[in-house]
C-alpha cells in the first residue's frame, strides 16, 4: 500500500529572500535613530545577521581581504586592551562594538554582492532615515515643538542622534542620492527629489559641523566632477552643469534666509571660522594629536580605548590617532591598508557602465570625504561609515562576478 504521508513544503525561497530583503531595509533604515545605546540598530542587525549566514550567504574570494583587514585591525584593539591594568565593562563594550561593526561592513558588500538590486533599496531607506531624523533636527533647532529640544545639542541641531557631529556627515550619502537623481533623472521626480536635498542641506547647515559642511561641499562637486567624466555628449554635460548651477543658487538662498535669524547667524559666525580656541590653544585639538603620536613611539600596542581622554584634555578627534591609541600599530598598519585598497578598488571601477555603478560612485565620493574629514574627527564608530565600506566592496565583488561570468560566456581574458 503506497504511503500517502508527504514532506511538509519548503518555505519558498522568493519569499524568504524578499523578506530579508525588508529587514535588510529596516535596518538601514534605524541606522538614522541612535538616540542611546544599544539602539534599535544593533539588535537588529546582530540577529540578521547571524540568520543570513545560517541561511547561506557567504563570504566570497571578493569580500574575504575585507573581512581579513578588519579582523587584523580588530585583533590590535585586543591586544591593545592587554595594556589595560583594570578592565572596565565600557572598554570591553567598545572592542566588541567594534568587531560587530566589521562584520556589518563584511554583511553588507556580502549581501550586496549576492544580489546587486538590495543597492536600491540600501539607499532608499538610508533617505528616509535622513529625511525623518533631518526633519527632527530641524523642528528641535527651531524648538517647533515642546521637547523639542532634546534632538539638539549646545544650539546644534543633531536629530536622533548623540552628537551634531555624527548626524550632518549621516545626511551626506543620502545628499547625494537625491542630487545624483536629480542631475540624471527626469522632470517627473524633480520636485521631490529637489524638495528631499533642500531639507537634508538645510539639516546639515544646521548642525553646524564644520566637517559635515566640508564634507557635503567636497563630495557635491566630487559627485559633478565624476558624472561629467562618465557622460560622453556634450548636451548631457551642459544639463549637468546647468542643474548643479541651479540647485547650488536654490541652496544658497535657503542658507541666505537661515541666516537671517540672529540665533543662526551668530553660530555660524562662530562655527565658520577655521581655528577654534579648543584647535589651536593649549593642549587643543592639534598640539594633542602631536603628543598624541609622539605617545604611539612609546606604546606600540596602544594604551587601550578611551584611555587618551584620561590623559589628556579631551579624546583624540582624529582617526589615524585613534587607530595608533586604541588598536596600536598592528591596527593602524591594518586601517591604512584597508582604507587604501578600499579608495583604490573604487577608484579602478568608478566609471565602468553597470546596474550598481551609480551606487558605487556615491558610496565611494562619499567614503574618500569621511577620510578626508578623519583627521580632525574620530570616524571610528560611525555605523554608516562601515555601511559605505561595505557598498564599495559589494560592488567591487560584483565587478568581479560580473567578469568571471563574462569569461565563462565568450572564453575572454580576464578584465583587469
Amino acid at each position: 500500500m503506497a504511503d500517502d504521508r508527504r514532506a511538509p513544503p519548503m518555505p519558498n525561497r522568493a519569499a524568504i529572500g524578499h523578506l530579508g530583503s525588508l529587514l535588510l531595509g529596516l535596518g538601514v533604515f534605524l541606522s538614522g535613530f541612535v538616540i542611546s545605546e544599544p539602539a534599535p540598530y544593533e539588535l537588529l542587525m546582530v540577529a540578521q545577521v547571524a540568520l543570513w549566514f545560517l541561511f547561506g550567504l557567504r563570504i566570497s574570494r571578493a569580500v574575504a581581504p575585507l573581512l581579513v583587514l578588519l579582523m587584523a585591525f580588530n585583533i590590535g584593539g585586543m591586544l591593545a586592551v592587554t595594556m589595560l591594568q583594570d578592565i572596565l565593562t565600557e572598554q570591553a563594550l567598545y572592542v566588541a562594538v567594534s568587531v560587530f561593526l566589521a562584520l556589518t561592513a563584511v554583511f553588507y558588500a556580502a549581501i550586496i554582492e549576492d544580489r546587486h538590486q538590495r543597492l536600491s533599496m540600501i539607499f532608499q531607506a538610508w533617505v528616509a532615515a535622513a529625511l525623518i531624523t533631518g526633519m527632527l533636527g530641524i523642528l528641535g533647532y527651531f524648538h517647533a515643538f515642546p521637547g523639542a529640544e532634546m534632538f539638539t545639542r549646545y544650539d546644534r541641531a543633531m536629530g536622533a542622534f548623540q552628537d551634531p557631529n555624527v548626524f550632518g556627515p549621516f545626511l551626506v550619502a543620502p545628499a547625494l542620492y537625491l542630487l545624483h537623481g536629480l542631475l540624471k533623472g527626469g522632470l517627473v521626480g524633480a520636485p521631490l527629489r529637489g524638495l528631499g536635498l533642500l531639507i537634508l542641506v538645510l539639516a546639515v547647515f544646521l548642525s553646524f559641523s564644520r566637517a559635515a559642511w566640508g564634507l557635503f561641499l567636497f563630495a557635491a562637486m566630487a559627485l559633478v566632477f565624476v558624472m561629467l567624466l562618465k557622460e560622453r555628449t556634450n548636451a548631457f554635460r551642459l544639463k549637468i552643469l546647468l542643474l548643479s548651477i541651479a540647485a547650488v543658487a536654490t541652496m544658497v538662498v535657503a542658507l541666505v534666509g537661515a541666516l537671517q535669524t540672529e540665533k543662526v547667524r551668530s553660530l555660524f559666525e562662530t562655527r565658520a571660522q577655521l581655528v577654534q580656541d579648543y584647535d589651536g590653544g593649549h593642549m587643543g585639538r592639534f598640539e594633542r594629536h602631536r603628543a598624541g603620536f609622539v605617545l604611539a613611539m612609546e606604546r606600540p600596542l596602544g594604551i587601550g580605548p578611551m584611555m587618551f581622554g584620561r590623559i589628556f584634555p579631551e579624546d583624540e578627534h582624529n582617526i589615524w590617532l585613534k587607530s595608533l591609541m586604541t588598536y596600536g600599530w598592528i591596527g593602524f598598519v591594518s586601517f591604512i591598508a584597508l582604507i587604501a585598497s578600499t579608495i583604490a578598488i573604487g577608484f579602478r571601477l568608478l566609471l565602468r557602465d553597470r546596474p550598481w555603478q551609480p551606487y558605487l560612485m556615491i558610496g565611494w565620493v562619499t567614503l574618500l570625504g569621511h577620510i578626508l574629514v578623519g583627521t580632525v574627527i574620530d570616524i571610528d564608530h560611525w555605523r554608516h561609515f562601515y555601511l559605505l565600506l561595505g557598498i564599495v566592496w559589494g560592488c567591487a565583488a560584483l565587478e568581479m562576478r560580473h567578469n568571471s561570468r563574462l569569461r565563462t560566456q565568450t572564453g575572454l581574458p580576464r578584465v583587469p
